[in-house]
């Protein structure tokens, strides 16, 4: 019989997490080199040139994508829970500047000089960033060691400040003893276009140091109560006498508010026009095709894609966009309680008929006017800040009728852009493995999939990390049948579990959740990356246009699913419809 669970573990990672996590227990500065050994020694499959004297530009850009472009300035790292924690340590953050990074949502804080305040919401954020530190710090001062001994390294250290100099890829490539396709990699990764970047690399070695200020379990759940209380507020709104009934959805920011919004559809004129005018992406050309072989479906996705950037750096536009999803029943709520995870309520009675995605329209949608329901969709958080999340909201929330999540995922089987849908789930954090019954299969998501392939009853890991997993390792559970890498669904298992038993959730034990739970449950992800493969991988570049494809066809997926749900419901308890 196939074992569920593979009874091994990575010594390599445990050491690496037992370092970092013993010694970040210090009431003082952690230096980053303390952890260079073991992560080198750990063979992290991000990270495969660790141990190379030769720099590792991958493992550098992915690490750098998830930094803040202050990062070249910055000396010492501080993590915290709330404010007054950073308060407590003479830390005035609430007037330090926001940053941000491209590749990881996380509240972050630079003080101007050398100081990055990050706010973290479970343990998971400590597994992500340290290991991202380590790597970044361990390449950065390869990197200075090439650049730092040539002659365009001097003539960069030396030039004015008020005239810095970016050096051509050519001349990168000749002094550093690079290719120039590895060069130019390496000017886009440092965001290079002031020449401040380039002079700290060619001048500085990183010696970075972290601390972490208390970090308990009771901390993070009071994260979760501030980021609850931030959303409660627009929840009680659509219901005022009592708390409505709730779809809960983890996806993302932008989807459903595009298919049941209208905004991009009804101006999908004047939003085409400008992207025939400034052709961003160069995704002009795919517009035009689409517009002549009459794909609707096509043209839907390139509005929905391309609005982001229409709207970008224009309030007026952004602010007809707000008005538009309001009036039709969808507020958006921003980092509610500092937290970087945004949050949509969505009145299903409010829901009018035309605009929505017709792809969305089950038979019978206009019969969903009278329902009470809200979609209560979040933007995916990371990691065990998962479990907290949903924890808190099934105490807030009236009954919880579905729980759908939709994420990124790396495939040791597929393709990027395939979907993926898991009815086992072995989790890192809890060491249980969570057999449940997916409310998708594959024909539910095909037929709205324009280029991948569905994979249906998968076998998913949830990872504790990005860096936390080596080939040795992965080998293992991909003779178990485990093809699917990704970081929520354990947690937010966990959670389930907790939302129908009287008790916590257990350890190191096979958990049958299809025979407890009466609530609906569907797990989609689409993978972003093949780590183990030669094929195409995204880890240090943008899904871009390229994953919008998979990304609607989870999200009308999971609408149809939950119309179709209410209104059986509706009809069932004898409501009007």
């Amino acid at each position: 019989m196939e074992r569920l669970t593979p009874r091994t573990t990575s010594d390599e990672i445990d050491l690496y997490i037992r370092t970092y996590t013993s010694l970040l227990r210090s009431s003082g500065e952690v230096r980053v080199r303390a952890f260079e050994e073991a992560h080198a020694y750990s063979s992290s499959s991000l990270h495969t040139g660790a141990r190379d004297p030769a720099p590792d530009l991958a493992a550098f850009g992915y690490s750098a994508a998830r930094l803040p472009p202050c990062m070249h300035r910055v000396r010492r790292v501080v993590l915290g829970q709330s404010h007054e924690q950073f308060e407590a340590e003479g830390l005035d953050v609430r007037g330090w500047e926001r940053v941000r990074s491209r590749g990881r949502r996380r509240p972050l804080r630079f003080d101007g000089d050398s100081t990055l305040a990050v706010f973290v919401t479970s343990a998971t954020d400590v597994d992500d960033l340290v290991p991202i530190l380590t790597a970044y710090q361990i390449e950065w001062n390869k990197l200075h060691a090439l650049l730092s001994e040539t002659h365009l390294g001097e003539l960069i250290r030396s030039a004015p400040e008020e005239r810095p100099l970016v050096p051509r890829v050519q001349d990168l490539a000749d002094e550093m003893g690079l290719s120039p396709e590895e060069a130019g990699k390496l000017l886009a990764v440092l965001q290079e276009r002031s020449g401040e970047p380039i002079r700290a690399l060619a001048s500085e070695r990183r010696d970075l140091t972290v601390r972490l200020f208390n970090g308990s379990f009771a901390e993070y759940q009071r994260a979760a109560q501030r980021w609850w209380s931030g959303i409660e507020p627009a929840y009680l709104r659509a219901a005022p006498m009592r708390r409505p009934p709730v779809y809960f959805v983890s996806s993302n920011s932008h989807s459903f508010a595009n298919l049941l919004g209208g905004y991009a559809l009804e101006n999908r004129r004047e939003l085409l026009d400008w992207v025939r005018r400034e052709n961003p992406e160069d995704l002009a050309p795919a517009v035009e095709k689409a517009e002549v072989e009459s794909r609707e479906d096509e043209l839907s996705n390139l509005s929905y894609y391309l609005l982001r950037a229409f709207i970008h750096g224009d309030d007026e536009r952004r602010q007809a966009v707000q008005r538009s999803d309001e009036s039709r029943g969808i507020r958006s709520i921003e980092s509610p309680g500092h937290v970087d995870v945004s949050a949509q309520v969505i009145e299903l009675g409010r829901l009018p008929f035309a605009p929505v995605d017709q792809r969305v329209r089950v038979p019978g949608f206009e019969r969903l006017g009278g329902s009470d329901a809200v979609i209560l969709n979040i933007d995916y958080p990371l990691g065990l800040a998962a479990y907290h999340h949903l924890s808190r909201i099934a105490q807030g929330i009236g009954e919880l009728r579905g729980i759908y999540l939709m994420g990124k995922a790396a495939t040791l089987n597929g393709r990027v852009g395939d979907v993926m849908l898991s009815n086992v789930v072995h989790d890192e954090h809890s060491k249980n493995t969570y057999l449940f019954r997916n409310g998708f299969t594959a024909s539910q998501v095909q037929s709205f999939l324009g280029h991948g392939t569905v994979l249906d009853n998968q076998k998913a890991l949830t990872v504790r990390g990005a860096f936390l997993q080596n080939r040795e390792y992965m080998s293992v559970f991909y003779r178990e049948g485990y093809t699917v890498l990704e970081m929520e669904a354990g947690p937010y298992l966990s959670a389930v579990y907790e939302t129908v038993n009287p008790k916590r959730h257990p350890n190191d034990e096979i958990v049958q959740l299809a025979s407890q739970t009466a609530v609906d449950v569907g797990v989609l992800h689409y993978a972003s990356d093949t780590p183990y493969s030669r094929r195409q991988s995204l880890l240090s570049k943008s899904l871009s246009y390229f994953g919008v494809d998979s990304t609607y066809a989870c999200a009308i997926a999971i609408l149809r699913r939950i119309f179709d749900l209410e209104l059986v419901r509706r009809q069932a308890g004898g409501l009007p419809s």
